[in-house]
């Protein structure tokens, strides 16, 4: 394949151009081959499932799982190489960009992530899309999340603005736990931000963790933004269940933060490797050539990921866990630590690699390779 295919939502029901985006098998920059499963679309009447025309790169991926699509939509691109990038959204969407009913003109802003559903809402909404965080996928929910925290009139938002610049220094972390230990000594190292306090839910507030305040739950998101801390990291690790970290993004996202890539000193990350928003790089890791390690991966103490692996969103590479080149990784991966993974092997959304294990073939989606065996000889289990 030497151009991008076009992948779009189809005409389900010529009487029900609108279908629910049920199912999405696929993350960004994931390899696929000719005929895996993308996504699975739902109406009133009827069931369709969107393979893939040809193998390729997922690339531009627009909607979110749950999300409302409309036939024709642009659903992504089946890209030739990795490396491919899509077209800007200015040139995907209409000849001239569209406007909200103040008459402002939308462009979606380099960075930034946004569905076609969130960004007609932000339309209505007159909200401008350079305030939104780079890095997640904004969805319609996230947005209305992001409005709800809003002031309710023009004259608040003057005040915020006035009295709370916004200060590029000024960080906070979610969760004071021992992952958050080890970024308080990661931010610490780097000596390039100020650490304002820990957000923790299950914490007193007035509790200190390493020296650093907690400052309380979830609930104070809203007021941190509006004092001008726009910066923050996510420090619950969710090793035995990845929904919980994901979940902290979503609310740190509708509180609108955004997330630095953060790499300890020790480390060694090459210079044509590419890290996502959120991705954490700790003591002693090496990330290889052309890697790309997608939003808010861990790559922990200690772990290898070598040239041209491709790690989707929410991977844990756990400490001494090793990576050979060309590893293909999908979203919310785990590899335990000391695992090994060998040349060129993909691992599928979800897949658990157990501690010390040693990883020879391809293993599917939500796969668990058991601790210390060797795969494929040991038995797979299904989650």
């Amino acid at each position: 394949m030497s151009d991008p295919i076009t992948v779009t939502v189809p005409l389900i029901n010529p009487n029900e151009p609108e279908a629910r985006l049920t199912s999405l098998l696929v993350v960004e920059g994931q390899q696929v081959k000719a005929g895996d499963l993308l996504c699975t679309l739902e109406t009133t009447k009827s069931t369709v499932d969107v393979f893939a025309e040809a193998s390729g790169f997922v690339a531009g991926l627009r909607f979110a799982e749950g999300e409302t699509v409309h036939a024709g939509d642009l659903l992504c691109y089946l890209a030739p190489s990795a490396g491919w990038k899509p077209p800007e959204q200015k040139q995907i969407n209409s000849a001239a960009p569209e406007q909200s009913s103040d008459g402002r003109e939308y462009e979606v802003p380099a960075g930034v992530r946004i569905s076609q559903p969130a960004l007609a809402l932000a339309k209505k909404a007159g909200i401008d899309l350079t305030t939104l965080p780079a890095g997640p996928l904004i969805t319609e929910s996230m947005l209305r999340g992001m409005i709800t925290q809003q002031p309710e009139n023009a004259a608040q938002t003057e005040n915020i603005q006035h009295e709370s610049p916004i200060d590029p220094n000024k960080i906070v972390i979610y969760g004071g736990g021992g992952h958050g230990k080890m970024v308080i000594d990661l931010l610490r190292a780097l000596k390039l931000y100020q650490i304002e306090g820990i957000i923790d839910d299950g914490l007193p507030v007035g509790a200190e963790v390493m020296g650093v305040p907690v400052l309380g739950g979830a609930e104070i998101l809203p007021q941190l933004r509006a004092r001008g801390i726009v910066l923050a990291l996510n420090a619950v690790a969710g090793i035995s269940n990845v929904s919980v970290r994901i979940r902290v993004y979503e609310k740190l996202t509708e509180a609108g933060f955004a997330f630095p890539p953060v790499i300890h000193p020790s480390a060694v990350v090459e210079p044509s490797a590419q890290l996502g928003p959120g991705v954490q790089v700790l003591a002693k890791a090496y990330v290889g050539s052309e890697a790309r390690i997608g939003f808010g991966s861990i790559i922990n103490t200690g772990a290898i990921v070598s040239h041209d692996c491709v790690l989707g969103d929410y991977a844990t590479i756990s400490p001494g866990a090793i990576l050979a080149g060309e590893v293909q990784a999908g979203s919310r991966v785990l590899v335990g630590m000391g695992a090994t993974v060998n040349f060129q092997t993909v691992l599928g959304e979800g897949a658990m690699i157990g501690n010390g294990a040693t990883v020879k073939a391809d293993v599917p989606e939500r796969g668990i390779v058991r601790a210390g065996t060797i795969w494929p000889e040991s038995t797979r289990l299904e989650r």
